[in-house]
């Protein structure tokens, strides 16, 4: 486990560690910062950061970072705690969906604990997030499928997860999972051959995960400051949506609903309007599916 802050010098530190012998018995089990993994390779290069990335804990292999924030949330740790894994052998994703983990990938999840007024932001920060560090990182230009997944070519190259643990008015925790094909062939899974995509397969080249994973923190600490003084990303969302003006099939509460995509309202729930004119407000966490009329096959 390493715990660091913006003020240390972390390259140093890691070199350190890693030359004392002792320091190799404190990491024999699966919970280990090490050089080697993408976690070690991130703070060798420096990480600036306020609030996400604090902590960081990297896993060889994991059932879940989902589960393993969850914990640590439960405990208390700090926000801004984020447990990376190379694999995870029970990852999810909406509404218990399986996530393929494999080995070359990003799979990260992040204690936050926000208020009842931030809390919907939550979903959009870490879309843009993630969509402005890859393209940073790789130059390529990815979209966005309301209300999660993230697209290049209209294949899904990454998905958000938000789990929020919620009593009456309070927001005990929320654990924000983030999914990156980095070297994943798609092709050779069938479950989602076709509907699947990599950034190195996008981009032809081979995508720096360590340099990823950085972008990745740095952006969400900074908008998520952002939103805790009040600015929202949702305008920068919405100009990420590829779904908005389209026709879709959406199951929302058990229902289904037909209808053109018109827009998002202010907290990024979406705006169907139906065949008779009426416009519902979906919002996010209560959607189960959704299908441009002209993709059926997908959902997310």
């Amino acid at each position: 486990m390493t715990i660091f802050n913006a003020s240390v010098r972390w390259p140093e530190i890691i070199n350190q560690l890693t030359s004392r012998p002792e320091a190799n018995v404190a990491f024999r089990n699966r919970e280990n910062a090490m050089p080697g993994n993408v976690v070690a390779e991130t703070l060798r290069g420096g990480l600036f950061t306020r609030i996400v990335g604090k902590r960081l804990l990297y896993f060889q292999e994991v059932g879940s970072t989902m589960d393993e924030a969850r914990l640590r949330a439960e405990r208390g740790t700090e926000e801004g705690t984020v447990v990376v894994a190379e694999t995870q052998t029970s990852s999810r994703g909406r509404q218990g969906r399986t996530w393929v983990s494999r080995s070359g990938n990003l799979y990260l999840s992040v204690v936050l604990y926000p208020t009842l007024q931030t809390l919907p932001f939550l979903n959009s920060l870490c879309g843009v997030a993630v969509v402005r560090a890859i393209s940073n990182i790789s130059g390529l230009k990815p979209r966005i499928k309301w209300p999660n997944d993230i697209l290049l070519d209209n294949k899904k190259v990454a998905g958000v997860l938000v789990e929020s643990a919620i009593a009456g008015e309070q927001v005990h925790n929320s654990i924000v999972g983030i999914g990156i094909n980095v070297a994943l062939d798609a092709d050779e899974i069938d479950e989602i051959a076709g509907g699947a995509t990599s950034l190195n397969h996008a981009s032809a080249g081979d995508i720096p995960r360590d340099e990823l994973l950085r972008e990745i923190l740095e952006q969400l600490d900074n908008l998520y400051i952002q939103l805790n003084h009040g600015d929202t990303p949702i305008e920068e969302w919405e100009e990420l949506l590829d779904t908005l003006g389209q026709r879709v099939r959406i199951t929302w509460r058990g229902d289904e609903f037909v209808g053109v995509a018109d827009g998002i309202d202010a907290q990024g729930s979406l705006l169907l309007r139906q065949d008779d004119g009426v416009v519902l407000a979906l919002a996010a966490g209560d959607a189960v599916s959704l299908r441009p009329l002209n993709q059926e096959r997908q959902s997310f």
